[in-house]
C-alpha cells in the first residue's frame, strides 16, 4: 500500500504553527496575552493610594468598623501589623465624618456592661475588680464629653473596708487627660472634673484627685497659685478678666482714629477681695455753748414778800432804826411839801436754771465690699501716623500735641479714670519697630513635597504609557499584521520511495528556491486538491513511523 512507504516526521509547536489553523489559534493567544498585560498595566496606573482611618481601637471598635464600611461600600485593607485600617485617600474625610455620626470609634473604656457578662461562681475579688474597673470606664467617659478632652483614663484605689476605726483609709483617684492640640483646660474645668470624680466615688475627698494631662503637668494643683498671689483661681480669672476688658475698651475706642494696628495697651488693677466690717463709735471735742445741741432746759423763781426780817444775820440786823432827821435845805414857799416815803417791805428772790445739752457721738457701720478695685495703671502705645509728602512718599511722623491730648482724654473716659483711688494713666507716641521678617530660603524645585508628588504621578503614567506603547508596536501590531495577512506554509519535502508514484512525480526534483522546485510544488498543490486521500495517507504514514 501507499501507506508503508510513508515516513513519520515527529510533531512539535513549531509543526503546528506551519499549519493555517494552528498559526491563527496561536496568534490569538498572544493577542489575548498582549491585551491582559496592557489592561493589567492600566489598572495598576489606576490603583487608589490608601491612608490610615483608624488606628489603635479596639477589636469591638474594629469589627463595627469594618461593618459600617462594608455597608457604606468603602474598600478598606488593614495595615502590615494590623493596628490600622486603611481606605482610599479621596475617602477618609468622607468615612470618618459618617462613622463619627454613628459613634465609631467609640474607644477602649468599658463601663457598667461590663457586669452584664457575669458569670456564675465568680470569686468576691473578682467581682470587685470587675465593678471597679466599670467604674473606672464610666468616669473616663464622663470626662471624656468634655470638649477640650479627646481621652481619658481614670485609676481608682479604694481601700478595704475595716472594721478597726484607726486602721481606716481613705480612697484616692488619679486621671490622665489627653487634650485635643491647642485645647487647654482652665482651673475651672479642673476643678469640675475634680468635683465629678470625688462625687462619683463614696467617702473619696477632693484633695485626693489628682489630674494630669499628657505632657505630664499636674492639672489639680492650684497650692501654687494661691500661695504665690493669695487669690484663688477664681479671684486670678476676675483680675484678669477685669483687665482685658479694660485693654478692650481702650484698644476700641482709639483704633478708629489711629488704626487697629497701630495701638497697643495694657492695663493692671489692683483688686480688693478683702472682706471686713467696722463700727465706729467718735466723740467731738467739747464745744461753746452756742454751738451746742440744747437737750432740754429747766429755769425756775422764787420771789418771798414776808415782814420778818432779813437780811444778813448779824450786830446790825438787830439794832433799832435811827430817829428822823429834817434836811437842812428848807423848802420853798411855793413847793409842795413832799410825801413821806412808805416804809419798804422787806423781800427776797431767788432763780433756778438747769440747762442739758445732747452729747456730739458718731456711729459709723462699715462693710467693705469683695472685688472692690482699688488703683488701676493703663499703659498705651500709639504708631506714628502715615503721611504723605509732596514727593508722593509715604512717611511715618508723631502726633500733634493736641491729637496726644485728644487721644489721653479718649482713653480717660473710657477705663474710668478716678484721681481720687490713685489711678495712672501713659500715653506714649512712638514709632513701632517694624517686625524682622525671617528670610525663609527658597526650597529647590527639585525638594519641593508637592513637585516631588507630581514628578513620582507624571513618572507614573509615562512609564505605563511607555509600557503600552512598547507592547502595542513591538508586539501586538506584528501579530494584528500576520492574522491579517496569511501565507500558505511550505509542504514538507517527501523523499523519494516513500511516497505515492504522483506524488513522488509531483514533488520532481529540484532544489529550494528554484525553478523546479516552484514547479514540483504546484504539482504538490494541485494532487493534494484533485485527491486530498493521498496526502491524508502520507500524513498518517508520518505518524505512524515517529510512534
Amino acid at each position: 500500500m501507499a501507506e508503508a512507504g510513508v515516513i513519520a516526521a515527529p510533531v512539535n509547536l513549531m509543526d503546528f504553527a506551519r499549519a493555517p489553523g494552528g498559526q491563527k489559534i496561536l496568534l490569538a493567544i498572544g493577542v489575548a496575552a498582549v491585551v491582559a498585560v496592557m489592561v493589567a498595566v492600566w489598572m495598576w496606573g489606576q490603583k487608589p493610594e490608601y491612608r490610615v482611618l483608624f488606628s489603635n481601637f479596639s477589636d469591638r471598635d474594629g469589627g463595627a468598623i469594618v461593618a459600617e464600611l462594608e455597608k457604606m461600600n468603602v474598600p478598606y485593607k488593614y495595615s502590615e501589623g494590623g493596628g490600622a485600617v486603611l481606605v482610599p485617600a479621596d475617602r477618609v474625610h468622607d468615612a470618618r465624618l459618617k462613622l463619627a455620626a454613628q459613634g465609631l470609634p467609640k474607644g477602649g473604656n468599658v463601663g457598667f456592661e461590663l457586669l452584664e457578662n457575669q458569670k456564675l461562681g465568680s470569686s468576691q475579688f473578682v467581682e470587685h475588680v470587675n465593678f471597679q474597673r466599670a467604674m473606672e470606664g464610666e468616669l473616663a467617659r464622663s470626662i471624656e464629653s468634655v470638649s477640650a478632652v479627646q481621652a481619658a483614663r481614670v485609676h481608682l484605689a479604694i481601700p478595704k473596708d475595716s472594721v478597726f476605726v484607726s486602721e481606716q483609709k481613705m480612697p484616692t483617684a488619679s486621671v490622665l487627660l489627653n487634650l485635643y492640640p491647642g485645647r487647654t483646660l482652665d482651673q475651672q474645668q479642673v476643678s469640675a472634673i475634680v468635683h465629678l470624680v470625688a462625687s462619683s466615688v463614696p467617702e473619696l475627698p477632693i484633695k485626693n484627685v489628682t489630674i494630669v494631662d499628657q505632657n505630664g503637668n499636674l492639672l489639680s494643683d492650684t497650692s501654687k497659685s494661691a500661695s504665690t498671689t493669695g487669690m484663688d483661681p477664681s479671684q486670678i480669672k476676675y483680675v484678669q478678666e477685669l483687665q482685658q476688658d479694660v485693654v478692650k475698651r481702650v484698644v476700641s475706642i482709639v483704633s478708629p482714629i489711629v488704626g487697629a494696628e497701630n495701638v497697643r495697651a495694657e492695663a493692671t488693677a489692683d483688686v480688693d477681695f478683702s472682706r471686713s466690717e467696722q463700727a465706729v463709735e467718735s466723740f467731738k471735742p467739747n464745744q461753746t455753748p452756742d454751738a451746742m445741741a440744747i437737750r432740754s432746759q429747766q429755769t425756775s423763781e422764787s420771789l418771798n414778800a414776808s415782814g420778818a426780817p432779813g437780811g444778813v444775820p448779824g450786830a446790825l440786823t438787830n439794832q433799832p432804826p435811827a430817829p428822823a432827821t429834817a434836811p437842812i435845805v428848807a423848802p420853798a414857799k411855793n413847793a409842795k411839801a413832799a410825801p413821806e416815803p412808805v416804809a419798804a417791805v422787806p423781800t427776797s428772790t431767788q432763780k433756778d436754771a438747769t440747762t442739758n445739752y445732747e452729747v456730739d457721738k458718731t456711729i459709723q457701720y462699715v462693710q467693705q465690699g469683695v472685688g472692690g478695685l482699688k488703683r488701676l495703671s493703663v499703659a498705651v502705645v500709639v504708631n506714628y501716623k502715615k503721611t504723605t509728602g509732596k514727593d508722593g512718599k509715604v512717611k511715618m511722623t508723631p502726633l500733634t500735641a493736641d491729637e496726644t491730648t485728644q487721644i489721653t482724654n479718649l482713653v480717660k473716659e473710657a477705663m474710668g479714670f478716678n484721681q481720687a483711688r490713685g489711678d495712672t494713666l501713659n500715653v506714649v507716641n512712638s514709632a513701632f519697630a517694624s517686625p524682622e521678617q525671617e528670610e525663609i530660603p527658597e526650597t529647590p524645585l527639585w525638594k519641593d513635597p508637592g513637585t516631588i508628588q507630581t514628578a513620582k504621578d507624571t513618572g507614573k503614567y509615562i512609564l505605563m504609557g511607555i509600557a503600552l506603547l512598547l507592547l502595542y508596536m513591538r508586539v501586538l501590531k506584528p501579530m494584528l499584521k500576520k492574522i491579517t495577512e496569511y501565507t500558505p506554509p511550505a509542504p514538507a519535502a517527501v523523499h523519494p520511495g516513500h511516497g505515492t508514484p504522483q506524488m513522488e512525480a509531483a514533488m520532481g526534483e529540484g532544489a529550494p528556491g528554484s525553478r523546479g522546485y516552484q514547479d514540483s510544488l504546484a504539482r504538490a498543490q494541485k494532487l493534494a486538491n484533485e485527491d486530498p486521500r493521498v496526502v491524508a495517507n502520507i500524513v498518517k504514514t508520518w505518524v505512524g513511523n515517529n510512534e
